[in-house]
């Protein structure tokens, strides 16, 4: 079963469209949602979690129509991190633990205690006084605690410092140790999401240009540095894109359709991105 399923959503705003998104997340995979300021990954999160209606099309979470009755139920299922964590100023993480007792099924006290001891955060200090840091990491003890089948995290590990944003992302990749676990994670921190991603979704101005496995990606595409005579001698048919410098050219390409011969760089998830961008442009 796929975790989540989007058919072909679109959503407008007087500036702004999502267009004609369809993307998929099997259970058990970590997919990063990516893209610049703007490009929709929050409007996609939102979508997902039906706080806006779409206009066309159909999303599936956890195996439920996001606008059906069924969907309230699977809220329970579901761990949410956004931009910005929302809690009273006045309330302390105790109190909040106290409010989420009362809030999901099978809040687990123990567990929650246990992340704010390795996350660092006082128990009785109240919101207010937090670090942007601390609120987010507040925001994610919440989210694990309640026996979440998904993870929904919008810029999560922002405001973190790497030690801390290390030992988050590991605790995300063993929660999907158990395949019926998912995590959608939304970040510009690209190394984050090679470090941890099955699946990588592209979002460009509101286009989706890609939603493949981090490793087939990697896999396919690559970087050749040569001189324009030598880039002659390469297959056109590998080419996808050139850049021409002062003293080389620097080409982008398909690995599978080039000779062993010719001295090919893996592209990074950033390299791949900022060609896909520049075609689309």
């Amino acid at each position: 079963m796929n975790a989540i399923e989007m058919k072909h959503v679109t959503k407008s705003y007087a500036s702004f469209r999502l267009n004609d998104v369809s993307l998929s997340l099997p259970s058990g995979c970590i997919m990063g949602l990516v893209g610049e300021n703007g490009a929709g990954k929050s409007t996609t999160i939102q979508l997902i979690m039906n706080t806006v209606q779409k206009e066309t099309g159909e999303i599936l979470v956890l195996g439920k129509n996001n606008t059906s009755e069924d969907f309230k139920q699977v809220k329970e299922d579901i761990g949410i991190v956004l931009d910005e964590a929302y809690y009273p100023e006045v309330l302390s993480p105790a109190n909040v633990s106290r409010i989420m007792r009362h809030t999901y099924r099978n809040w687990q006290e123990d567990r929650f205690y246990d992340y704010l001891k390795q996350f660092g955060l006082p128990e009785k200090k109240k919101f207010k006084e937090f670090s942007r840091g601390m609120k987010m990491k507040l925001a994610i003890a919440v989210a694990l605690s309640h026996q979440p089948k998904l993870l929904i995290l919008d810029e999560a590990t922002s405001g973190l410092d790497p030690v801390i944003r290390d030992e988050i992302l590991e605790i995300f990749n063993d929660f999907t140790r158990d395949e019926s676990h998912s995590v959608l994670l939304s970040s510009h921190i690209i190394s984050d999401l090679e470090k941890i991603c099955d699946y990588i979704a592209y979002l460009h101005h509101g286009s989706l240009l890609f939603c493949e496995e981090k490793d087939v990606l990697l896999e396919e595409y690559g970087i050749l540095h040569t001189t324009s005579s030598q880039a002659l001698h390469v297959p056109q048919e590998a080419v996808l894109g050139r850049r021409e410098g002062k003293y080389a050219t620097e080409l982008f390409v398909r690995r599978s359709r080039i000779s062993d011969a010719f001295d090919v760089e893996k592209a990074g998830i950033e390299d791949i991105m900022l060609f896909f961008a520049k075609k689309e442009g």
